[in-house]
Formats: structure tokens, sequence, C-alpha cells
């Protein structure tokens, strides 16, 4: 693994330039795991080829499914809701993805024999508490050490619908709780938070499953009904907003630029970045809007803008912006005024404690930033910064998004950056690199 990289140059303007970037990691994963349910041969096209992906995929030929990959498109040979080979011993390592791991749980919910599933040493720090409850209410049942990887699953042959509510806000529980459904007699009643909703969509749009979804004050109502099988499918999988962000910052903390994102998904539960953006004043707006099977999709046009103000954050847009925070934090650091955020708490939920990390590289900048209750934040805003020190970033769990963050920051505020585990990206996004060089980024 490459140790550093060292940055210590700022980006040169780029104006009119347009890039397409990997294929959505969310709707990438989804995939497999549907269409390895699915009765025959399912396709896609621009599949994410990233770590995380690759685990996945790993993980369900271990369960007896064929994949076969060509120049044009991915492919998965479905045995049915019930096809897998569950054999002795069997150990599934999701790597880095935390959705593939909890999603994984939810369609073994009937194996016959014990299965270990595993990860690296982040994800072995993450809570699986909120998928192995609900999980157990359907039979399941789990051996774990404090709710974390390792966990072993014995599954059920008596599998039984259940009525849940989820106060998380957590898409990959919901979605857990909804693939387990799949697989069990009656209906299954959910009564979630708002979260992202491909698992939704690609139900109701793409394997045609039972569902209905109604909306009650702050919840969503979502009934599933089980043991419908359903036929093999093919999708073409969009852009990543959450890759896409980072060249959005990119080109707005950049001089005299201009960027167009080609094919992006921009699902309403995914672009919450864009909307606190544009409260600040950035004005990002998108082009060729088209729908398909349920997801919105876009281009999305991007002009620099260091003219921005502070914003008192609703934390109804967190779930929306989920992933995205570190980036919105850099944006605050750098805008007029004050910015405040709440109920955050989640963040320390992932890779690494985001939260903690992101005040971490603000003060390396020399933000000033100050914790406040309820897992928020206030960020004083110093829209004149230019950084001239050395700056080091390193044990970070090896968190991509960390990463991926301190790159973007070295290359729009200036300083000598030297970033360990400079490999970490390629779990989300391999070509990030890539489209960096392309747009002119210097590295070393």
């Amino acid at each position: 693994m490459k140790k550093k990289i060292i940055i210590n140059k700022i980006i040169y303007p780029f104006k009119n330039k347009s890039i397409t970037v990997s294929g959505d990691k969310s709707l990438s994963i989804r995939f497999i795991l549907l269409s390895s349910l699915a009765n025959g041969k399912s396709s896609a096209i621009n599949i994410l080829k990233s770590e995380d992906v690759i685990n996945t995929i790993e993980c369900i030929k271990k369960l007896g499914i064929k994949v076969k990959t060509t120049k044009s498109k991915f492919e998965v040979f479905g045995k049915g809701l019930f096809g897998y080979k569950y054999k002795n011993n069997l150990i599934l390592n999701a790597g880095n993805s935390g959705t593939a791991a909890r999603l994984l749980c939810s369609i073994l919910v009937d194996t016959k024999k014990v299965i270990k599933i595993t990860g690296d040493n982040s994800l072995k720090k993450r809570d699986m508490k909120r998928i192995i409850e609900p999980l157990k209410m359907f039979g399941a049942k789990f051996e774990h050490n404090n709710y974390k990887l390792p966990i072993k699953i014995f599954g059920t042959k008596k599998l039984k619908a259940i009525n849940y509510t989820e106060n998380l806000g957590s898409a990959q529980c919901k979605s857990a709780i909804m693939l387990a459904s799949l697989k069990t007699p009656g209906v299954t009643k959910l009564k979630c938070l708002p979260s992202r909703n491909h698992t939704e969509l690609m139900f109701k749009n793409v394997i045609k499953t039972p569902i209905s979804i109604k909306k009650e004050k702050n919840y969503d109502l979502i009934n599933l009904k089980g043991l419908k099988q359903f036929k093999s499918f093919n999708y073409e999988i969009p852009g990543d907003i959450s890759s896409a962000a980072f060249f959005i910052i990119l080109t707005l903390l950049a001089k005299n630029s201009s960027l167009k994102i080609k094919n992006v998904n921009i699902n309403n539960t995914r672009i919450g970045i864009i909307k606190i953006l544009n409260k600040m004043g950035a004005k990002i707006k998108y082009a060729n809007k088209k729908k398909y099977k349920g997801e919105q999709i876009a281009d999305i046009i991007v002009k620099s803008n260091r003219r921005l103000n502070s914003i008192k954050l609703n934390p109804n847009l967190n779930s929306s912006a989920i992933d995205e925070f570190l980036l919105i934090f850099i944006i605050a650091g750098v805008s007029k005024g004050i910015s405040t955020f709440r109920n955050l708490s989640e963040l320390n939920k992932k890779e690494s404690k985001r939260l903690d990390w992101g005040i971490k590289i603000l003060k390396m900048v020399g933000i000033k930033v100050k914790k406040i209750k309820n897992d928020g934040l206030k960020i004083h805003g110093n829209p004149n910064l230019k950084l001239k020190k050395k700056i080091e970033v390193k044990n970070y769990l090896k968190d991509h998004r960390v990463f991926m963050t301190s790159v973007i920051t070295a290359l729009t505020l200036g300083g000598e950056w030297r970033i360990h585990d400079a490999d970490c990206f390629k779990t989300s996004f391999p070509s990030f690199f890539r489209i960096l060089r392309d747009l002119g980024a210097k590295t070393i």
C-alpha cells in the first residue's frame, strides 16, 4: 500500500470541463444482491468497480452464484430466492463495506448452516446491532462480540413476518429488513424515519415485488409481501452523487473554474449536499434531467464561488447528506459567518469517527470550531483563508472520505499536505485521481 501522498500546489483554473464519475455504490451493491436472488441472468452497465463492490461480488460467488464480466456489462446468474449453496465453515468477507456486511446478513436469514461474516479492521469497529435485532425477530440467530464483526448467523426455515419501527434514519437497517422480507411469508410492516430510498425504488420499479409506501408525519410506512419470486432484470447504473460531491467542492473553491458532471443520480434522498450548498449561495444547477426506473438522473453544473454564506442547518437535511458532511464542514470553514449543525451523532458510526475528524481537519487548517449540544458543531468561517503551513493527516482508520476530503482541501486551500494511507480511496472511488489529473491537479 502506498504510504502517503504529498500535495503542495493549488489546482489551476479549469473551464467548461466535463467529467463522468463512477457508478453509484449503493445501487451497485443492491444490484448484485438482488440479481443473485432473481431467476436467470441479470446484467448491469456502469457498475462501480471499487473494492467494496468487488468484495460483495466475491461473497455471492461463495454462495454459489455465477458472475461474468464483459467489456460493456456485468452479469449475474441468479438462482432464485432460495438458490444459494450453504457450505460448511463458510466465511464471507465484506472488506470495508458496512452496506455489504449488513445486507448480506439479511439475505442469509434462511441459511441452513452457520455462516461467518467479517470485514477489515475498520468495519469490525462498526455497529451491527441495528440489523441484528430486527433480523432476530424474523427468526435468525446470531453470535457476536458486543454486536461487532465478526458475527455468525444461523437461519431458520420458519421465517415470520415482523412489525418494526426504525428510529435511526438508517437506510441499511431499513434495507436489511426489506431484503429479509423477500424470503418471508406474510406481510412485513416497517415504520421508519426517512433515509435513502434506493431499495424501495428497486423493489417497486425493478423487481416489482409487492410493496406499498405511505408517509405519516415524520415516518415512512412500508408494507412488503414476501415469497414472490422475481425475474432477472437489466440495470444501467448512474453516477454516484457522493463521488460527484468531491468535484463539486473542488470547483466551488478553485479559481475561475466551471464543470459539468454528467449522468449523476440526483435522487432526492441523496442530494442534501446540493440543497445545503445552494442555501449557502452556490447556485448549482441541473441539466438533461430524466427518470430511470424510479431514480432521477441529471448533469450537474457548478461554477467557482468563494463568496458563500454561513448556514444554520435544519437537521431534517442530515440524512440526505450524511456521507458528504466532511466536505460541507470545509465549505462552512471558508464561508462568511458562523455555521451551525446539530444531531450528527451518526457521523461517528461511519468508517471512522467522522464528526471528530471533521473537527480535526478544520483545526488543522486554522478554522475555529466548537462542539455544541445535540452532537453539533459551530464553525466560524474565514473566507480569506490561505494556507502556507505543513499539514499531516494520518491514523484515520483508512476512511476513504477523510482521505479524499483532505486531498480536495489541499488542492484548493494551499499548504503542503502529507496524507497517509493513500490507496484507501479505492474502496469507493477508484477513478478519483484519474479525474483529478484530467482537471490538472498535481500530486506527488
